[in-house]
């Protein structure tokens, strides 16, 4: 048996949260660690005791092997768990570990460094015989040998970064013509992602199945295997939507993937927590790959097994057997988990970064939310946009995505941008409901879908939006008697458009009322209570609860479905012409120069890449807007800029 009695958790976020929480229940003590930027963050309150790791970059800090052993040795931890992500598949750091006197909680120093290579690690899974992808995973990665076997293999393939995941280094090819330069692309990003450009090929699997085999090993030489999770609904190779179990299981293929899985975990003499990855084509599965770590999704897991995971690592690390033998384990129910991002889903979902002014989480019976956000927080553009995982149990799949449904529209996020519209709109999808669908299902079923349109805020929003405005003082009307107001005209923008608008104060025996006339539209306002920023209103007759925020002639209201954001535009001074087509080039978002193709004088044509600037792990491209002349370039490669930094100027041609 190994002794510890403190655990620090190398990691931040939701993340550390959800490791804290289970360790001060089983009751040790807790150690937080944070960079600069991180200070107030809640997974630092919520610990026992907290460490400065670094400043903000992750490189600096939550990547820094030494400075987290240093960590733990001030402040008396004894043993560490990585969470998942950053140092969690990071042999080097068990190792660290290991030579400090520290309990890793995690899997053995082999199977990480075997499994964190998907070269290697499918070597050993052929060995292993389990069913694996036809393809290359050899030493040789010249661009020739690359390009030769992709087409041994025969197009389409993938091309996969072998040190890595979350769809980054991945690439399909679907012709020859564009091999070599994806080829090129995803040995760049991979590199610069995971430090690694090896690549692997393999046949691409059209619209599969991903279905992953949770297991569990201890060091008596005990594996088992705790059911399957869906992670099907796929943007970019990441996940979006997961669950358990599979709509389409059967337990002959559960019985087989299962032990499949658990074939490959003792292969490698697994311990701890893993995932084996497949891809699922009707009968047939595939190995794609093993993560030595937990999983994002594993509260889909818990729910369906009632077990803790986090306790079963925390167990194992100790020396203790697994809690239940295979034949113990018994499946209930059904659960469904969402992935709240900070992100743009109408522009590409790039990544966003900003305040949360309000963050309201849902409760209620099934409903599970982890996260490590609080209002009047920040996102920064140093780590993951992931803000919070949403999850819902029911006795039934359609029991989980109904109450996913409430509990998502019930959880209110005020301030940076979120992809809550987008999952509403997967949940609400029939094909969705139905269960029958593959890893093509956002491409097949999303890709036109209004949620991944700017939203117009309807004339409901509009007249609710004003009255909040006047509730509150934020206008320029004046009393006239009794609370009577003259008549007040107002122009109301979203960002997409505007519309006149009138308001007038009606006589109320509750609170206040108004009749707001919106175009064509008139509607009945009532602001009946007010509790910070939740508000129970009576729109046209009907009562409701809203949430709303005010800010200064703005208003960010939402009503379920997600946010949108209301504008008093009657004294707003112009815009300035800065749009597209303007020639200026800014930074879509908070980041660093990671690369510039052009330089001061250069000739450019409309379309063509500038600059390319790297945020929260994802590259974004760049292009000038106009054909002309490159005036100036503002950066150089590794600055930091701010969302709206100018970048560059393009000086257009002249009209003929």
């Amino acid at each position: 048996m190994t002794t510890f009695s403190t655990i620090l958790v190398a990691n931040r976020g939701e993340i550390a949260c959800r490791v804290m929480r289970t360790a001060r229940a089983l009751g040790y003590r807790t150690v937080a660690v944070y960079s600069e930027a991180d200070a107030d963050a809640p997974h630092v309150a919520m610990a026992d005791r907290a460490v400065c790791i670094g400043p903000a970059p992750v490189g600096q800090s939550y990547l820094q092997m030494q400075a987290i052993i240093d960590a733990a040795k001030k402040s008396g931890a004894d043993a560490i768990h990585p969470g998942y992500g950053f140092l969690s598949e990071n042999s080097a750091f068990a190792q660290a570990c290991a030579d400090a006197g520290i309990t890793f909680i995690g899997p053995p120093i082999r199977a990480i460094e075997l499994m964190g290579s998907k070269r290697l690690s499918k070597i050993a899974m052929l060995e292993a015989q389990v069913p694996c992808v036809p393809g290359y995973e050899g030493a040789d990665q010249s661009e020739a040998t690359l390009m030769a076997e992709a087409k041994r293999i025969g197009f389409p393939v993938m091309l996969k970064a072998s040190a890595g995941g979350g769809g980054r280094g991945m690439r399909m090819v679907r012709e020859e013509g564009e091999l070599l330069a994806m080829i090129r692309t995803a040995k760049s990003e991979a590199k610069n992602a995971f430090g690694s450009d090896e690549l692997i090929i393999e046949k691409a699997v059209i619209n599969p199945r991903h279905v992953e085999i949770q297991v569990f090993g201890d060091t008596h030489g005990n594996v088992i295997y705790l059911g399957e999770r869906d992670c099907s609904i796929q943007r970019r190779h990441q996940k979006v939507v997961e669950e358990a179990p599979c709509p389409v299981m059967t337990p002959h293929l559960r019985r087989a993937m299962g032990e499949a899985a658990v074939n490959a975990a003792k292969a490698v003499d697994y311990t701890g927590a893993g995932t084996v990855e497949f891809l699922l084509d009707g009968e047939k599965f595939y190995f794609l790959e093993m993560n030595t770590r937990l999983q994002v999704e594993h509260p889909v897991t818990e729910m369906v097994t009632g077990q803790d995971l986090v306790a079963w690592q925390i167990r194992v690390a100790a020396g203790e057997k697994l809690p239940l033998t295979q034949d113990e384990v018994k499946l209930a129910g059904a659960a469904i988990e969402v992935r709240l991002y900070a992100e743009d889903p109408t522009n590409h979902f790039l990544p966003q970064t900003g305040p949360i002014h309000l963050w309201q989480p849902a409760s209620g019976d099934g409903v599970r939310i982890d996260h490590g956000i609080a209002s009047g927080g920040e996102v920064s553009p140093h780590y993951d946009p992931m803000l919070a995982k949403v999850i819902a149990y029911g006795d039934t799949r359609e029991d989980a995505r109904r109450r996913l449904i409430r509990a998502l529209e019930d959880t209110a996020l005020v301030g940076v941008t979120t992809n809550k519209r987008f999952l509403l709109a997967i949940l609400r999808n029939e094909t969705f409901a139905s269960g029958v669908f593959g890893t093509a299902f956002i491409a097949e079923h999303m890709a036109a879908h209004p949620s991944l349109q700017p939203t117009r805020a309807s004339s409901t929003e509009c007249a609710l939006a004003l009255a909040l405005l006047q509730d509150a003082g934020n206008t320029g009307a004046r009393p006239l008697r009794s609370g009577l107001l003259v008549p007040r005209p107002a122009l109301l923008g979203d960002g997409h458009g505007k519309v006149p608008a009138t308001l007038v104060e009606t006589t109320a025996t509750r609170g206040r009322a108004f009749t707001v006339t919106v175009g064509d539209a008139r509607h009945e306002i009532g602001v009946l209570a007010r509790c910070g920023d939740t508000l129970r209103v009576e729109v046209d007759g009907v009562r409701c609860t809203v949430v709303a925020r005010v800010d200064g002639a703005k208003v960010l209201l939402d009503t379920g479905d997600g946010v949108v954001a209301v504008e008093d535009l009657s004294l707003a001074a112009p815009a300035a012409a800065d749009g597209v087509g303007s020639g200026l080039l800014k930074a879509p978002m908070d980041g660093a120069i990671v690369a510039i193709n052009l330089a001061a004088g250069d000739r450019v044509e409309k379309g063509q890449l500038v600059i390319v600037l790297e945020g929260m792990k994802i590259q974004h491209q760049i292009t000038a807007d106009v054909t002309g002349t490159l005036k100036s370039i503002n950066v150089s490669i590794g600055t930091q800029v701010k969302s709206r930094h100018l970048l560059a100027v393009i000086e257009p041609d002249t009209a003929a």
